[in-house]
């Protein structure tokens, strides 16, 4: 199961290996949004899991917390099917709907 698959370990190694597919969207987003590729290998090499969106289509996804190079924080959304880690979008968060620590949405 897909969901089985969402662990900050498991998108390392497939980071790692290389098993990873860029969508468009994501690729677009990063462009606009002057996000390196060194920013988003950094992130998740020290990154961790905040949300969870095991009902996404066409497979379940999750929110990893990351910083760049500059230390600042960044949000990558990524999720795993056939031995593949796809890379959704990334963001720098707004301080407006995150929590100081950017891990938490505010109410």
């Amino acid at each position: 199961m897909e969901k089985d698959l969402l662990k900050i370990e498991i998108i390392k190694e497939y980071f790692n290996k290389k098993q990873i597919y860029y969508t468009k969207h994501f690729l677009n987003r990063i462009h606009k949004r002057n996000i390196s590729i060194e920013d988003i290998k950094l992130a998740i090499k020290a990154g961790k899991i905040i949300e969870y969106y095991y009902n996404d289509f066409p497979y379940p996804s999750c929110l990893i917390l990351g910083y760049t190079l500059n230390n600042i924080a960044i949000h990558i959304v990524c999720g795993i099917k056939d031995n593949m880690l796809y890379m959704i979008t990334a963001y720098y968060p707004d301080e407006e709907k995150w929590i100081n620590d950017m891990e938490k949405r505010r109410n």
